[in-house]
């Protein structure tokens, strides 16, 4: 089997961590590329399981020695993807998933324009709001400024949802585990020929409803909540009273 380059990206506070978990549960042959990045752990993250953390200086001796794919900062800290994970996986003839942020996947498709992007949206502010300062909550740390600091952010990268192929709205943790599943699925069938068994035709059909091109419709909500009208952003957010989060 030919690997699939998989790109994912969302907004932070998105639930694409969880996504991401889930499907490599139910999915095999796909593997799963751990970011360097420079910033401290967080809560239960361990080294070499949600990312290998390391220091500025080291993180900029790989980029001098031309070991990532592709790296940015993001809030400050510098996040990249090892060009090893790539060739790692080609080599065992497995997928390869990469949860990058916006700014490194148009780095990934200005060199491998045949990689699959999926875009992650949450449903609007105010869930990400509230999704946001939970997981602050869990790590011990609530920082009001850097929580709407992320929000406002999360609209400039919403914006860039067109140079994404596949668009999911994780409002419902489960449909949008089903919807990302079947994507990885359809990608396989139409560029590998592989079987997808008695559900073919069902999960050809709920992977064509995320492409892009057929999701305007289930955008068009979203993206007004964001405050997003045509290429525009507006310049306040209907982020909206805090009260009914506490």
């Amino acid at each position: 089997m030919a690997g699939i380059l998989f790109i994912i990206s969302a907004p932070s506070g998105s639930g694409k961590s969880t996504l991401v978990s889930e499907l490599r549960k139910q999915v095999s042959g796909i593997e799963f590329a751990v970011s360097w990045t420079t910033r401290p752990p967080r809560g239960s993250e361990e080294d070499g399981r949600e990312y290998h953390f390391t220091t500025r200086e080291e993180f900029m001796r790989m980029v001098n020695a031309g070991l990532f794919l592709e790296y940015a900062e993001v809030f400050g800290n510098l996040y990249g993807t090892a060009r090893a994970s790539l060739e790692e996986a080609r080599i065992a003839g497995h997928d390869l998933l990469l949860d990058i942020d916006v700014q490194g996947a148009a780095q990934v498709r200005s060199k491998l324009s045949e990689a699959v992007g999926i875009f992650v949206m949450p449903p609007n502010p105010h869930v990400l709001r509230t999704r946001l300062r939970n997981r602050s909550r869990a790590e011990g740390v609530v920082n009001e400024e850097e929580l709407y600091r992320r929000l406002r952010e999360a609209s400039k990268e919403i914006e860039n949802y067109r140079e994404y192929g596949y668009i999911l709205v994780n409002d419902i943790l489960d449909r949008a585990v089903a919807q990302l599943e079947a994507i990885v699925l359809a990608e396989r069938f139409y560029r590998n020929g592989e079987a997808i068994a008695y559900r073919s035709r069902r999960v050809l059909e709920v992977a064509a409803a995320c492409l892009q091109t057929n999701s305007q419709e289930r955008l068009k909500p979203v993206l007004e909540a964001f405050g997003i009208t045509g290429s525009n952003v507006q310049q306040q957010l209907p982020f909206g009273d805090d009260s009914d989060d506490d």
